[in-house]
This record gives C-alpha cells, structure tokens and sequence, in this order.
C-alpha cells in the first residue's frame, strides 16, 4: 500500500492546457473517487498517476519517493480500464496470469497464485473460458484479478463500469468496494457517475475545467457543496439555485415582485447571491400560501419509493422531491417553501460558497445542544 502527494500537477498538449496546477494527498488504504464530467481532466490526472501521461509540472510522490520519471511498470500501480482490455485468444486463466508469466514465475505457483485470485473475483469456475464467452461484469472481473495478481501498492480504476447495464453496474459496484475492504489497498476510481462516486468513495475528489472544486467526505460535499458547479452537479436531482439579492430585512428579492425570508447569519444586505436548496428539503403547498413562491407544474417523476414534482417558477426549472403520493398534475399551480434553515449561498460574482455568518451559526449550535 502507498500514500499519494500530488503536487502542483499540471498538463499541456501544446498550448492547451487540461489539468491546472492540481493538489491532494490520498492516504495509506484510502479509496478516493475523482468525480467530473466529461473533458474535466480527472482521466489524465489519472494516467499521470499511473505513467502513461507525461507531467508537465509539478510532482508526483509515492511513499515520499517522487515517480515522474519512473516507467508505469516501476511505480506498483495496477489500472483497470473501461474497455477491459484483455488478450481475446488466451484463456480467464491466461489472462489473469499474464503479468507472472513475463516476470517468470514458475507454473505451479503461478497456478496457484491465479486460483487464489480468481475465487477472490468468483471466476474460479470460468478460468478455462475465453473473454468472447463472457459476460460484461465476468470481463471486468477478469480484468480486476489481472491487476490484483500484481499485489499493486495502488489500484487505479478508469470508468471501469461505463460499459455494463445499470443493474450490472450496481452489483460490480459492491463487489468493489467489498474487495478494497478485504485488500486494503490504495485505491483512486475515476467516474462521471454521481451514484458510483458517493457509494464507493471514502473521498470524493470533485473536478471541474482541470481544476479541483472541493475535496470531502461524499456526505460533506453533498450537504455542504463548496461551489455553486458542486451543488448543481451532486445531487438527483441537482440542488435548485434561484439567482438575487440580499435585501434590507433579511430578505432575498429575486426580482421586483418576488422575495423570501433569509433568517439570522445571512448575507450582507446588497450582496448579489445565489441561493440553493436540495431537492428534498423544498416544500410544496396550496398556492398563496404566505412566503412561498407561486409555481406551475411541469411534470412528476415517478420514482418508486418517491416522486419528484417539476415545476416551472416563472421560467426556472425547479424540482421537489418527496416520499408521499400525490394528486397534482401537470399544468397544476403549487406554492413552494424555501426554509431559511436548509439554504445555501453562492456567489454570483466567483460561484464559491458563501458560510453563514455567527449569528445563524450560533442559533444551528443551540438548535442542534
């Protein structure tokens, strides 16, 4: 196992740059999950990690000993890709023991090295296949103990389940995070999947434009996002943000003939501010109602255990999740609650969060004593 101190990474193809002066220190046996979307740079973060990309700044340590001009193989890192990557003409068996068979392990070992592996991944009775005869989770699975056979200081995973269907991915999301409990082993995962992120991560890395935005534990990111491109990017549905300003009275007016009540510890007055609530922490009520905004709805979504009712505020999409059934349908006209409690503030100036101030602090410690 191995530590990760990643120091003022940067990347370059030419004149474009991809990755922007990145830092974060991965510790010992901790699972950490780099989560963005598409062109965000957390795959070439990755391949520097592993050697495949070349850096071009800044530093990056394995157990204190910097590795930027060590080849892939001399770094004790193993990759599972998202296309699997194995030989089609060799055998489960063949494919897992690729690695020991060109260091020159002898047969017996590697033998019985490759069958401890393969009933650590369940493929045990399948080691005498070949991929075409497999499964999409039994080929991710192959491509897993071709990497644990390595017994690798660091497990480096690249949107390894984008390629299987959705019940598959939540079952081979499982059997990953049971097999980092029993190996212990460093692990880095890159995903753009939101639900794969929060289950799987001790931390999540949060990427955006080559940058890091936040880096928490999945429940501190989601309840507290440290920018407004967190809180619309974490979340199913994504947290709603309503665009206005601090007005006098602790209110928020978003626009001449609309304002809501902010409570205590709000920003300052004349402040230009997003505010943002989660999905489930909106109410809806009977419209004209006192200190709701009037809404119409749009659609609902059925979920399940719960729904979502999508409404349209006055030209903003705004979505309300909860558990119980409901009568409404579309083209109905909703109140919504926003309470003062369960709001967050972003500014409209830099996108970053904006902390209560004392006072709402202080009267969240009393509530909480």
């Amino acid at each position: 196992m191995a530590d990760i101190a990643i120091r003022n990474v940067q990347k370059s193809y030419g004149a474009t740059a991809v990755v922007h002066g990145v830092d974060l220190d991965i510790k010992t046996g901790e699972f950490v999950v780099i989560l963005g979307p598409s062109g965000c740079g957390k795959s070439t973060l990755l391949r520097m990690v592993a050697g495949l990309e070349s850096i071009t700044a800044g530093e990056i340590a394995m157990d204190g000993q910097v590795v930027n001009k060590l080849e892939p193989r001399e770094r004790g890192c193993a990759m599972v890709f998202q296309n699997y990557a194995l030989y089609p003409h060799m055998s489960v068996a063949e494919n897992i023991g690729y690695a020991l068979k060109v260091a020159g392990v002898g047969k017996v070992e590697r033998a019985a090295r490759i069958l401890a592996v393969a009933k650590t991944v369940g493929l045990e009775d399948f080691l005498d296949r070949k991929p075409m005869h497999l499964s999409g989770g039994q080929r991710q699975r192959v491509a897993m103990g071709r990497a644990m056979i390595r017994e690798p200081k660091v497990f480096l995973f690249d949107e390894p389940l984008s390629n299987l269907d959705a019940k598959l991915r939540v079952t081979m999301r499982a059997e990953i995070r049971r097999l980092h409990k029993r190996l212990g082993a460093t692990s880095i995962f890159v995903t753009h999947d939101q639900v794969e992120a929060m289950t799987l991560a001790d931390r999540l890395v949060v990427m955006n434009a080559g940058k890091i935005e936040q880096v928490g534990t999945p429940a501190e990111v989601y309840g507290q996002p440290a920018s407004r491109f967190v809180a619309s990017f974490i979340g199913a549905p994504p947290m709603n943000l309503v665009d206005g300003q601090v007005v006098a009275a602790g209110r928020f007016q978003i626009d001449e003939h609309r304002s809501l009540p902010l409570g205590q510890g709000a920003p300052e007055a004349g402040a230009k501010v997003a505010i943002g609530i989660r999905p489930e922490l909106a109410r809806l009520v009977a419209p004209g109602t006192p200190e709701s905004l009037e809404a119409t709805v749009d659609f609902i979504e059925e979920l399940g255990a719960s729904r979502v009712v999508h409404a349209d505020l006055h030209g903003l999409s705004f979505a309300v999740l909860f558990s119980e059934p409901t009568m409404l349908a579309a083209g109905d006209t909703v109140g919504i609650v926003l309470p003062a409690e369960h709001l967050h503030y972003f500014s409209r100036e830099t996108g970053r969060r904006i902390e209560r101030t004392a006072p709402q602090a202080a009267a969240t410690q009393l509530q909480e004593a």
